[in-house]
């Protein structure tokens, strides 16, 4: 408890530290004209394992020195990539009629870098993606969060404030208008309505002639059920039956002296099966030309286990945001609905590309968000300039909690021609080649069955003929 105590004051004393160190970044298009502008600060901290197996917290800040590299602008959708010290940080921005958003923050850490990560046990490079709520801001206007806002995942907190952010900037200039976080907008107290008591004496229902009065005066006796010389109508009076559930000769059933019936018996309601998922359709454009580098089409669905309880979700290409980069080496292809955002990182060699990487969060319809990654996978294997085709449902274990299911599954993340499919490498449910030798081999194997039965039984006849006298 002192080591949380002391890591959550150490965490303090960094952010108080640097809200005079925000890290100001520009980007700029083609044309040499700003289009992305940010100033922000960043805090880190991340578990990872030592060559001991024991577990160490890293944190650190984003530096003051960074670069831009990897960075795009295009009409629709933009990416801020920052990297610094062998990691990256990045913000993905879609813009939608005249307002725009951030889709999806990723942030890749290389646990190669021992000044960071002293004795780390691995020397891979890991990736989280986390979906901030920076929502509806208005284009040509600035995004505006003084709070701090901390987005929480499996091994990584990421703590954002003092941040100052504008995609798709016009007129090669920052906006002076501010759209501010919820958070930044003071709320203005409301006086909540004074409730009286009553002053009023409910009327007593239980006097047979004479109403109850509203003020019960000094001198005038409440007509009760406790007058020696009047009956009130209640289930009590001797000689009157009361129309009520306790009256011996009008009593409903539940109140009768008889056994009550058992209650009747509920049949419980099946889980609904889910619908197949629609088919989504994503491309990813480089280049000013537009030239697509990555098509993907599949239908998804996601099992999700939490705690004792398993709940499936539909992916809904209808209301998506797509965002993603195409490198020499590596492919990214982010879609976004508002239930979840998917992460598929693609890579290749000159021969084969394979899934390496996939990052899954979002909320339940309960409410409960989720973060599931694996960086270690390799799914969806095929030739460079081929593409990878499952229409068969298939489903993949990503993690202990997280099940992937594809429908009518094709992908190319690399050397697309013509903005089309290549030739598909289908995948071992789709291939129906391998089945017609199975046939054949399994009709020869029964006709061989059937004359060897036959055969004994001829000989077994032939021996009964000629029995000893």
């Amino acid at each position: 408890m002192y080591r949380y105590a002391a890591f959550v004051l150490l965490l303090t004393f960094g952010i108080v530290f640097q809200l005079s160190h925000g890290v100001e970044v520009v980007v700029k298009d083609s044309k040499d004209e700003l289009c992305i502008y940010a100033n922000l600060a960043v805090n880190f901290t991340v578990s990872y394992e030592k060559t001991d197996t024991k577990s160490a917290t890293a944190e650190f800040e984003l530096p003051s020195k960074v670069t831009t590299d990897g960075s795009e602008c295009n009409s629709k959708s933009s990416l801020l990539n920052i990297n610094f010290g062998g990691h990256a940080w990045s913000v993905n921005f879609t813009l939608n009629g005249e307002k725009y958003e951030a889709d999806v923050i990723t942030f890749s850490y290389n646990l190669s870098d021992k000044v960071t990560f002293p004795d780390a046990a691995l020397n891979d490079t890991l990736t989280v993606t986390v979906k901030p709520e920076i929502t509806d801001v208005a284009k040509d206007t600035c995004y505006s969060c003084k709070s701090t806002d901390t987005f929480v995942s499996d091994t990584v907190n990421q703590t954002l404030w003092n941040v100052l952010m504008q995609a798709f900037v016009s007129n090669n200039s920052k906006s002076e208008e501010i759209t501010s976080c919820a958070t930044d907008v003071p709320v203005i107290p409301t006086t909540a309505p004074t409730t009286h008591a009553p002053t009023t004496h409910a009327p007593t229902t239980h006097a047979p002639t004479t109403p109850a009065p509203t003020t019960p005066a000094p001198t005038t006796h409440a007509p009760t059920t406790h007058a020696p010389t009047t009956h009130a109508p209640t289930t009590h009076a001797p000689t009157t039956h009361a129309p009520t559930t306790h009256a011996p000769t009008t009593a409903p059933v539940t109140n009768a002296t008889t056994a009550a019936p058992p209650p009747p018996t509920t049949t419980p309601t099946p889980t609904p099966t889910l619908p197949t998922p629609a088919l989504g359709k994503y491309s990813i454009k480089t280049g000013e030309n537009g030239t697509v580098c990555l098509l993907a089409d599949f239908g998804l669905r996601i099992g999700l286990k939490q705690g004792e309880k398993y709940q499936e979700m539909n992916f809904d290409p209808n209301r998506t945001s797509v965002s993603g980069k195409c490198g020499v080496n590596s492919s990214e292809l982010v879609v976004a609905s508002d239930a979840m955002t998917i992460m598929l990182t693609f890579t290749n060699d000159t021969k084969k590309f394979r899934l390496h990487a996939l990052n899954i969060t979002g909320k339940t319809s309960s409410g409960v968000v989720f973060s599931e990654a694996n960086t270690n996978l390799s799914l969806w294997e095929a030739a460079v300039g081929a593409s990878y085709m499952c229409n068969k449902e298939q489903n993949y274990t990503i993690t202990s909690l997280l099940t992937l299911f594809t429908f009518d599954l094709r992908v190319q993340p690399v050397a697309v021609k013509k903005d089309v499919f290549s030739t598909a490498h289908e995948c071992s449910l789709d291939d129906t080649s391998i089945l017609i030798p199975i046939i054949v081999g399994a009709a020869l194997a029964g006709l061989i069955l059937i004359v060897v039965i036959a055969y004994v039984i001829g000989r077994r006849k032939t021996y009964v003929g000629y029995q000893t006298l």
